[in-house]
């Protein structure tokens, strides 16, 4: 029981300690390489180079997967729209119980500027993380 609650102190210090996106500072985001975007809102579970073994990693219940690996998975061929269906929570994906992974799509359109399109500004981002993905499989 001490280490389940260790793992959960643990996951909340650090997703505490995380920059937490308002709606006010989403706007530079726009201009964000797939790289420097996957780095602010991937890396912490995900690791800095898509291993699955981001700093938050060690205390979620579900294996990370390892992103460089996708294509190899997919059967040699990037898999981009099930990756963007995964990230804009539009997948489900029943074997983890409850999601694990925060809804980018939702997230992201809510925190778009009132002044620009909300779902295309979101949906540009995403596209960008997709394409980043697809750029360092192995």
């Amino acid at each position: 029981m001490a280490i389940r609650i260790h793992k959960s102190l643990l996951l909340a210090v650090l997703l505490a300690a995380a920059p937490v996106v308002q709606a006010t500072d989403l706007a530079p985001f726009l201009d964000y390489n797939g790289d420097q975007l996957f780095q602010r809102f991937c890396a912490s579970c995900h690791g800095k180079f898509g291993y699955g073994d981001g700093p938050v990693a060690p205390a979620i219940k579900v294996l990370i997967p390892d992103l460089t690996q996708l294509s190899k998975r997919s059967g040699g061929r990037f898999p981009a729209d099930r990756v963007r269906e995964i990230i804009d929570g539009r997948a489900v994906l029943p074997a983890h119980g409850t999601r694990p992974m925060p809804v980018w799509g939702y997230e992201l359109e809510a925190q778009v500027p009132e002044d620009q399109p909300s779902r295309a500004a979101a949906q540009g981002l995403i596209d960008r993380l997709v394409d980043y993905l697809s750029s360092i499989q192995r």
